[in-house]
């Protein structure tokens, strides 16, 4: 596992149904590391052996504490079950420092922000951004039902009308997506944050409309992915170590517990932040980031989320 922050538990509040905000503080009481909007972090739950990316929601400038706002999934995979039923004010955790995948182009003349759910998380930091840079920008943020949409209560107080369009899907509210893009000036950069229904339907309709990928940026919060399946070897060349990966382990685990340090920022197939060379055997593929054609090839694989298909892989590292 890379470097790692411990950190108290200073506060759990009930945003919204199903929606917690766990409040962090470094527990030697240090300052935590500066971040930037569109931040998050990685945290390490049941002795490592659950680890989740969540966005951080906290003040930019304020580097005392750092703040996280978690959906209890419905098939949660132990991470947001984990904080919800088994963390506790005054618990201790490990978490990674900030990292960002889903930053914002400066250059952009316009921002339109559209956010799904749980995906209004990213939204918060970069708000407060786009309002320091005086900057233009919209958010249009779908939910369900406004008793479990989170930040409900302070986005209103914070944007103005022409900022701010809410849509609840439960009471026929509904983006029309083709419509929206339509309007916007030719210098605009779209961001989406959401269920993977929505990132997909919104890159589309750009792409449609004639967007350039460099004016379409997206961040899915939860990629649906297995890891596990059948039981291999892998050996790590650089390190001269062989590896023994249970059926319900990921490979990057395996990894970890064996003390090799390794870059993985979303830890859910999405970054492309672990990606390996492949010395040796083939690769189950089950990430998001590589293309068809990148996984035929069989020249590298996402450690966090892919296993081997065979008995046995060699990997440079």
């Amino acid at each position: 596992m890379s470097q790692t922050l411990r950190v108290r538990v200073a506060c759990i509040e009930q945003l919204a149904a199903g929606i917690k905000r766990f409040t962090l503080e470094a527990s030697d009481g240090a300052v935590l590391p500066a971040f930037d909007s569109g931040s998050h972090i990685v945290v390490h739950m049941d002795g490592g052996r659950i680890s989740n990316a969540y966005s951080l929601t906290s003040q930019l400038d304020d580097t005392r504490r750092y703040q996280i706002s978690v959906r209890l999934e419905e098939a949660s995979r132990g991470g947001s079950s984990f904080l919800h039923e088994r963390v506790a004010e005054g618990d201790e955790l490990e978490i990674s420092p900030p990292g960002n995948l889903f930053g914002l182009t400066k250059a952009a003349g316009k921002h339109l922000l559209i956010a799904g759910g749980i995906g209004i998380t990213p939204f918060m930091t970069h708000i407060q951004a786009l309002k320091r840079w005086q900057a233009d920008f919209e958010l249009h943020y779908c939910f369900r039902s406004r008793k479990s949409a989170a930040y409900l209560d302070s986005l209103p107080l914070s944007l103005s009308d022409t900022q701010l369009s809410l849509y609840e899907s439960d009471y026929g509210g509904r983006l029309d997506l083709a419509a929206l893009l339509a309007e916007q000036p030719p210098h605009t950069h779209v961001y989406v944050c959401g269920p993977a229904m929505l990132n997909d339907a919104v890159i589309a309709a750009a792409r449609e409309a004639g967007w350039s990928d460099e004016r379409i940026h997206y961040e899915q919060f939860r990629n649906e992915v297995d890891v596990s399946g059948g039981a291999f070897e892998v050996t790590l060349a650089k390190s001269g170590l062989t590896l023994q990966v249970a059926a319900d382990e990921s490979l990057l685990r395996a990894i970890e517990k064996a003390g090799v340090k390794v870059d993985c920022m979303c830890r859910e197939g999405i970054c492309g932040s672990c990606e390996t060379v492949i010395i040796d055997g083939e690769a189950d593929h089950r990430d998001s980031y590589l293309s068809d054609a990148e996984k035929a090839a069989q020249r590298t694989m996402m450690l966090c989320v892919s296993r081997a298909r065979g008995g046995r892989l060699a990997l440079d590292l």
